[in-house]
C-alpha cells in the first residue's frame, strides 16, 4: 500500500531474539514508589526459543504472523459476518460473534464511554444531535445556550419534552419557548468545555483519524447530509437524492450557491460536485487513517489505495455534472447513508488545493516544501457554519460565524470559543463554568465536591448521558518502543534491558496471561479517582460495540460452536456477545438483560473483574510459559509499563490504583511500571499519537478510545482488522 512505501527502517534493534539466561539480583525502577524492585531470577528448565525468529527482519510478515495467533478467531468470524450483505439480521449477529472472540483474545478491554459523570451546563439537551455515529453531535450551529446555568429540574423537563417532540421537528422552538417562559434568557455565543486540551494536529479534515482534530475541523465544512437535533437526517449541501433499484448507485443533487470562502471570508469559488471527487481522492491519496472505511464499500477504493488502480476515473465517485455527484458501490450497504455524517465524505474545494502546492495521485508529495495545505487554518477553504478566526496553541480556538455560508439565517450560534485546558487544575472548568467563562464542564471528584460547598451541586449538577464511544485498555503484544518517536521521553525502565523486554514480550504473547490482567484490574475504583465514588459505575462499559447498538430485525438462526441457536426479533447485538463468551465458558460478563427495565445494557457494570479467574488464568500462563522457558512467579516477575499523565492528580491516582489492583490480584507476579509522563503531550505521543504498531511505547495503554463512524456494528470492529486497515491495531503493537 502506498503509506507503507513510506516505512525505511523498522527499528530492528529493538526486536532481538534473547536468551533468557539467569541473572540474579537483577533491579528494576518503579516510579511509582521511585524505589527499586529487587528480583532474583532462577533459571528456567527450558531456554526460551522467539517464535517467530526467522521473520524478525520483515514487520509486515511479523505483524501478520502475530495478528494470526492472537486475532485468528476474530478475523474468521468477522469475515464470516461481513460476508452477509442481504440480511442485515444475520449479519449483525456473526459480527457480534466476532465481537466475543475479540474480547476472549484480551488483546482489548472496555473501559468507558464519554459522559456519565456530573455536569453543570448552560446548553439546552438535545440541542444540536445526539447520533452515536459519525460527526454531527459535534456540530454546535444550532445549540440553544442560555447565559445562566440550567436548573437540574428543568432540564429534566427538557429531556421528557425531548422524548415526547422527536421526530415532529418542533423541538427547539418549543425548548427554547420552555426556557423563556422560566426566565432564562438565549444567547448567541458558547464557550463548551472539555473541548480543547491537545492541540489539532492538522486542519485538513480529510488527513485525519483523530477525534481532536475533526471535533474542531467538521464546524468549518458542510456535507451532504445532517442529522438534525432529533436525530433525523435533512439536506444539507445535497437538496436530494435517490439510490437505483440494485441498491448500487447513490445520486446526490446539490443545491446551486453554496460559496467556498477562504479564512477571511474571501470567496474562492462555488461549492461543485467535482468538490466531492477531489475529496475522496485526496483522502485516499494522503491516507490519514480512515480510508480503510470505503474500502470494499465504493467501487475500486480499495485497489486504489492498494496502487492496483491508478486512474481515479475508475473509482466509484463521479460528478455527473456540477450538481450531481454519483457513488457506485460494491454491493448493497445498508449503512451507507450512515456513513455521510463522518469526514471522509467531506467535499474540497479543488482549485484551493492546488493553490496550496496539493497535487493528486502519483503526484501527492505532502512533504514538498510548497504543499501548505491544512497546515493551518488559514490554509483551508470554508463552507460550512464558522471561520476560525483565532487559533492559538494550547490557548484559545474562535469559530466565528461564516457571512457566505449557505444556512447562514439559521444559526443559533455565532460564536464559539474553545479554551484549553490540560486538566492539571481540577476545578478550572468547574470554576471557569460558575463564573461564565465557560458554558458547561464535567465535575470530577473535586469539582463535585466544590460544587457541593458553594451550594449548587443539588440545583444544578445532573449525570451527563454517555455516547457510544468506548475507551479502551490495551495490551501491547509486540513491543519494540522504550521512548517516545517523536523526542525521545517517556524512556521505559526497563530500556536497555533487553531480557525484561523479551519477557514481558513472551507473556504478553500468552492469552492467558493477557485475561489475567484484564481480570486482576478492579475497573470500578481505577474509574472512582477521575468520577468520583457514586459513579464509578455509570461511565462503565463492557463490550467495545454498545451492547444497543443495533438489535435484530426478524428471528435469526446461527452457529455458535456447531450448534444452531435462535435468537428472536429485537434480540440486541450484546446479548448475542453474551451467548458466544457464555459458550466458549469465559466469566466475562458483557451483558445484563435485567437492566433497563428489562431491556438489557452493556453498561454500568464491572463484568470483568474477577480475583478468582484471574488466579485461575495466571496459573494457566505461569504453567504454559514455563515450558516454553519463561518463568513467572513473585520472585521473577513479568514487569509492564503503563505511562500516566502525573500533571493531574486524578490521573496519578488512577495510575496508583490500576497498578495496586493488578499487583494485588496477580500476587506480584506482574509488577507495573508507573512510567511518568510529565504533560499530557508526552503521554499521547506514548501512544495515541503513533501511526504504527512499532511506535507503541508502552505493554498497557488507556488513552486511546473509538467511537462509531456510521450505524453498524462493523465501524468497531473494522479497527481491528489487519494490514494496516484496523486504526486500532497499532495500538497493541501490529501494523
Amino acid at each position: 500500500m502506498k503509506k507503507f512505501n513510506k516505512i525505511v527502517s523498522l527499528l530492528l534493534a529493538l526486536v532481538m531474539v534473547l536468551s533468557l539466561a539467569a541473572c540474579g539480583g537483577k533491579t528494576t525502577d518503579t516510579p511509582s514508589t521511585g524505589a527499586p524492585v529487587a528480583t532474583t531470577e532462577a533459571t528456567p528448565a527450558a531456554e526460551y526459543v522467539d517464535p517467530y525468529a526467522d521473520i524478525r527482519d520483515d514487520y509486515d510478515a511479523l505483524s501478520e504472523a502475530i495478528y494470526n495467533d492472537v486475532l485468528g478467531d476474530f478475523i474468521a468470524a468477522y469475515d464470516a459476518g461481513k460476508a452477509v450483505t442481504d440480511n442485515v439480521s444475520e449479519r449483525y449477529a456473526l459480527m457480534a460473534i466476532a465481537e466475543a472472540k475479540l474480547l476472549e483474545s484480551a488483546t482489548l478491554m472496555p473501559l468507558t464511554a464519554k459522559g456519565g459523570n456530573y455536569a453543570i451546563s448552560r446548553v439546552a439537551p438535545y440541542t444540536f444531535s445526539s447520533v452515536l455515529w459519525g460527526n454531527d453531535a459535534q456540530r454546535y450551529h444550532n445549540a440553544i445556550v442560555t447565559t445562566e446555568p440550567i436548573k437540574t429540574a428543568d432540564r429534566d423537563e427538557l429531556k421528557a419534552l425531548w422524548a415526547e417532540l422527536k421526530g415532529t421537528g418542533t423541538y427547539a422552538a418549543e425548548a427554547t419557548k420552555l426556557l423563556e417562559s422560566k426566565g432564562y434568557t438565549i444567547k448567541d455565543t458558547y464557550a463548551p468545555g472539555g473541548k480543547f486540551s491537545s492541540d489539532p494536529q492538522t486542519w485538513d479534515i480529510l488527513a485525519t483519524s483523530r477525534a481532536a482534530d475533526a471535533e474542531a475541523i467538521v464546524n468549518t465544512y458542510d456535507g451532504l447530509v445532517e442529522y438534525d437535533c432529533e436525530n433525523v437526517m435533512q439536506p444539507a449541501l445535497a437538496e436530494s437524492w435517490e439510490v437505483s433499484d440494485d441498491g448500487l448507485t447513490y445520486t446526490f443533487h446539490l443545491r446551486q450557491g453554496a460559496k467556498w470562502v477562504d479564512s477571511q471570508g474571501r470567496e474562492v469559488g462555488e461549492v461543485k460536485a467535482d468538490d466531492f471527487v477531489a475529496g475522496m481522492q485526496h483522502m485516499m491519496d494522503v491516507m490519514g487513517g480512515l480510508e480503510y472505511l470505503i474500502e470494499g464499500i465504493i467501487v475500486n477504493a480499495s485497489e486504489y489505495i492498494s496502487g492496483d488502480v491508478t486512474d481515479f476515473a475508475e473509482v466509484g465517485v463521479k460528478a455527473v455534472d456540477d450538481y450531481t455527484v454519483e457513488y457506485t458501490l460494491c454491493q448493497p450497504t445498508s449503512f451507507f447513508m450512515t456513513m455521510l455524517g463522518y469526514n471522509v465524505f467531506a467535499p474540497m474545494s479543488r482549485s484551493y488545493y492546488e493553490s496550496k502546492g496539493g497535487k493528486f495521485g502519483a503526484d501527492f508529495d505532502n512533504s514538498a516544501a510548497s504543499y501548505t495545505y491544512g497546515k493551518t487554518p488559514s490554509d483551508i477553504a470554508y463552507c460550512g457554519p464558522y471561520l476560525v478566526s483565532n487559533f492559538t496553541s494550547e490557548n484559545t480556538i474562535v469559530f466565528t460565524a461564516n457571512p457566505a455560508y449557505w444556512n447562514k439565517d439559521n444559526i443559533t450560534i455565532k460564536t464559539l470559543t474553545w479554551l484549553y485546558n490540560d486538566g492539571q487544575d481540577a476545578l478550572k472548568a468547574y470554576n471557569d463554568t460558575i463564573s461564565g467563562v465557560l458554558d458547561g464542564a464535567g465535575l470530577n471528584a473535586s469539582a463535585a465536591e466544590q460544587a457541593k460547598t458553594d451550594g449548587v451541586f443539588d440545583t444544578l449538577a445532573y449525570v451527563s448521558a454517555t455516547d457510544a464511544t468506548t475507551f479502551s485498555a490495551f495490551l501491547n503484544v509486540n513491543r519494540a518502543a522504550t521512548s517516545n518517536v517523536n523526542d525521545g521521553s517517556v524512556v521505559s525502565p526497563k530500556d536497555g534491558d533487553e531480557e525484561a523486554m523479551t519477557r514481558t514480550n513472551a507473556a504478553f504473547l500468552n492469552v492467558h496471561f493477557r485475561r489475567a490482567i484484564m481480570f486482576a484490574l478492579d475497573r470500578a475504583t481505577y474509574n472512582a479517582q477521575t468520577v468520583g465514588e457514586d459513579l464509578k459505575y455509570a461511565s462503565m462499559v463492557n463490550t467495545y460495540t454498545p451492547g444497543n447498538f443495533v438489535s435484530l430485525e426478524e428471528d435469526t438462526t446461527v452457529d455458535i460452536n456447531g450448534t444452531a441457536t435462535t435468537f428472536p426479533a429485537g434480540t440486541y447485538y450484546g446479548a448475542i456477545v453474551q451467548a458466544q463468551i457464555d459458550a466458549d465458558g469465559l466469566t466475562i460478563k458483557v451483558w445484563d438483560p435485567e437492566a433497563e427495565g428489562g431491556a438489557g445494557s452493556s453498561t454500568q457494570f464491572d463484568g470483568w473483574y474477577n480475583p478468582d479467574e484471574a488466579a485461575a488464568e495466571l496459573a494457566t500462563a505461569v504453567e504454559e510459559l514455563a515450558a516454553e522457558g519463561v518463568e513467572v512467579s513473585a520472585e521473577n516477575p513479568i514487569y509492564m509499563d503503563i505511562p500516566y499523565f502525573s500533571g493531574s492528580e486524578a490521573y496519578g491516582n488512577r495510575a496508583n490504583a490500576l497498578k495496586k489492583s493488578i499487583e494485588t490480584v496477580l500476587g506480584g507476579a506482574v509488577i507495573v511500571n508507573l512510567v511518568e509522563c510529565v504533560d499530557s503531550n508526552a503521554w499521547y505521543y506514548a501512544g495515541y499519537y503513533t501511526d504504527f504498531g512499532y511506535e507503541a511505547n508502552y505493554d498497557f495503554y488507556d488513552v486511546s478510545g473509538w467511537g462509531p463512524d456510521y450505524g453498524d456494528p462493523q465501524t468497531y470492529l473494522d479497527t481491528f482488522l489487519p494490514d494496516y486497515s484496523g486504526y486500532m491495531v497499532k495500538c497493541i503493537g501490529l501494523f
